[in-house]
């Protein structure tokens, strides 16, 4: 605590050397137990709590992540030619923009997933497409808007009840495009990335005693980097176990 300088000059006028001073009045002595009352704002000790209560405050300061959602317009899911979704979202935001439908068809986006892949030996996490043959089109949905969009070359129509086209709801926006919250690195999607294969997914053989062989993955080893294939042999389906590397989706 600060105590206030006593040769600082008073702007009040002098009183009699001889006017009496009760003790109430005295300042205290240097070394005594009995404090000067605290000067706001001049070390003042906070409160108990309050540093806690800054703390949620600041919490509370931190913006709240934005969800696609939220955006201007309505997201529709558009099909397109399988393996050629890179150039129909190419196509269709040269044709906004040549088209001034920059303020109705807002953005194009394909839905990528990290799916965990097994490359020479080694675990690694690569992007992949989410929905092969489809992209997620935010746009105010209009006569105008549905002309550009359905007439890009490379797309076959909306996905919809019917003719009309349907907005995805909040909650499948929200699956499809995960925006990372602000400071922190890029996730996987939604954490832990998913595996190349999944139990009951059929695959074919590349190579070994059993090559061109298929069958239904039925148990995956990923410390061991394995899977394990019923594979038809003779009529008869039998077990196999295989590494990554030795089989591939069909």
């Amino acid at each position: 605590m600060t105590d206030i300088d006593d040769n600082v000059p008073s702007t009040e006028p002098d009183e009699p050397d001889d006017q009496p001073v009760s003790d109430a009045d005295r300042p205290p002595a240097e070394g005594s137990e009995e404090a000067a009352p605290p000067i706001e704002g001049d070390g003042e000790a906070a409160p108990a709590g309050d540093a806690d209560a800054d703390a949620i405050d600041a919490e509370e300061l931190v913006a709240p992540t934005e969800s696609p959602y939220d955006r201007p317009g309505r997201w529709y899911v558009v099909h397109t030619q399988s393996g050629y979704e890179k150039k129909v979202k190419q196509n269709l935001e040269a044709r906004t923009s040549s088209m001034n439908m920059e303020g109705r068809i807002h953005e194009v986006v394909i839905p990528m997933e990290d799916v965990v892949e097994f490359k020479g030996g080694k675990k690694v996490v690569v992007q992949k497409k989410m929905f092969p043959g489809y992209l997620l089109v935010r746009c105010d949905l209009d006569d105008d808007s549905w002309y550009v969009i359905r007439n890009t070359p490379g797309v076959t129509g909306f996905v919809g009840h019917g003719t009309k086209p349907s907005p995805l709801p909040k909650r499948d926006v929200d699956t499809f495009l995960q925006v990372k919250p602000e400071g922190e690195e890029p996730l996987a999607k939604k954490g832990r990335p998913r595996l190349e294969y999944e139990q009951g997914e059929t695959v074919r053989v590349k190579e070994g005693p059993f090559a061109d062989f298929s069958g239904e993955v039925v148990e995956i080893n990923e410390d061991q980097l394995k899977v394990k294939v019923l594979v038809n042999i003779f009529g008869r389906e039998t077990p196999v176990e295989l590494e990554f590397a030795q089989v591939a989706k069909l």
